[in-house]
């Protein structure tokens, strides 16, 4: 099925627009596997046995491998993407009021680079919408939500904005994540500054337990014990690859002080240094985000940074230029506990998951760890074992 895809469905989807691709892949993969029964077959055959169940922030992962915010924006596939093999998916971004995103195009492919550049502006549906459509059908994996601030909202009030999408959220998620760090909404990433930052994080947190309790009440029957004692929903923050050393260890001192359950590294970048793609195409493309195999290492080095200045302490999605199983590895023994793909996926295939999946576990017998959690960080710690 790999070589199906490689040498004749994306060749066929790679001629058309790109944004009109990936919704011709979403509406395939909603059409294709609709029935439950189809899901079932398909989750048979692409279903990777030999993990172990991971914990990971109180949750229970099937495989360390999940589809980054961004693939499924609204929600429409996420148990499709759970039959191909992904651990979890992670939905959105999306925004408290539904918008159009900014003009088309907006996301160009770079093959030469094995990347894409994108310039969506948080194109989704709204987040009630989307709340209601994960509702109806309740993912048979883990779901993280994605949000993030509306474009017309200025910084000033950003923090209403979130706390709105986050009370719609938190009752089907299970997890959040909260994006300040793509490059494609006005202003967006001053939000990453400590002062902005732990502002924000502190807010959501206080709202967090005030809804963790009350869910506690209405879910046990009984009166909690005291606001701020139950088991909090999993909030994670999304940080840019552009950031400088000393604006990676601010933000892992908040959200270490702040109790974030996570740090998912990275989003996109606008670096656009050693491209192989001409450079009269990339001026031509514009503004937008890179991702793919050329912010790769940049992942890396900040997965690394975090995973040093936290001490371990502080679990790490990692994300950027997954195509391959030893892609995933080197990101779990920088320090990530579990990884998101998106471009590879792209790239790659239905297979993409399975492919990661078994390989990763071949990978792990091979350079003798035992399990996955042995290997997390093993490169970034003084006495690294691979």
């Amino acid at each position: 099925m790999s070589k199906i895809y490689q040498n004749l469905i994306r060749p066929l989807l790679f001629r058309i627009p790109a944004e009109t691709a990936h919704e011709v892949s979403l509406n395939l993969l909603k059409i294709g596997l609709s029935l439950e029964a189809a899901q079932t077959l398909i989750a048979k055959r692409f279903a990777c046995k030999s993990f172990d169940k991971l914990d990971r922030f109180g949750l229970k992962f099937k495989n360390p491998l999940g589809i980054a915010a961004g693939f499924d924006k609204n929600g429409k596939v996420v148990n499709q993407l759970s039959a191909l093999g992904f651990g979890f998916v992670e939905v959105g971004t999306v925004t408290f009021e539904a918008q159009a995103g900014n003009p088309k195009p907006r996301l160009f492919r770079l093959p030469n680079d094995k990347a894409l550049i994108n310039w969506l502006g948080f194109n989704n549906e709204g987040t009630a919408k989307v709340v209601e459509r994960l509702k109806k059908s309740r993912p048979n994996c883990v779901l993280g939500i994605n949000i993030g601030r509306n474009k017309d909202v200025p910084n000033e009030e950003a923090i209403e904005n979130y706390l709105a999408s986050f009370d719609l959220a938190f009752e089907i998620a299970d997890y959040i994540a909260v994006n300040v760090s793509s490059p494609n909404t006005p202003n967006l990433r001053q939000l990453q500054k400590a002062d902005a930052l732990g502002e924000l994080l502190t807010e959501l947190q206080k709202r967090n337990r005030v809804l963790s309790s009350n869910f506690s009440l209405q879910s046990v029957k009984k009166e909690p014990t005291e606001v701020g004692t139950q088991n909090k929903k999993p909030l994670l923050l999304k940080i840019a690859p552009d950031l400088s050393e000393p604006e990676i260890e601010a933000i892992v001192d908040i959200c270490l002080r702040l109790n974030l359950s996570g740090i998912i590294a990275v989003n996109t970048t606008i670096n656009r240094e050693n491209l192989q793609t001409n450079q009269a195409q990339i001026k031509k493309v514009g503004s937008g985000g890179l991702s793919g195999k050329p912010i790769e290492m940049r992942s890396n080095e900040v997965i690394k940074k975090i995973y040093k200045h936290s001490n371990g302490k502080l679990p790490i999605i990692g994300v950027g230029g997954i195509f391959t199983a030893e892609d995933a590895f080197e990101k779990i023994t920088s320090g990530a506990c579990l990884v998101q793909a998106y471009t590879g996926f792209v790239y790659q295939g239905l297979t993409f998951a399975r492919d990661v999946n078994f390989g990763l576990q071949k990978i792990l017998r091979e350079r003798g760890f035992q399990n996955l959690d042995e290997a997390i960080g093993a490169k970034a710690s003084p006495k690294s074992k691979v």
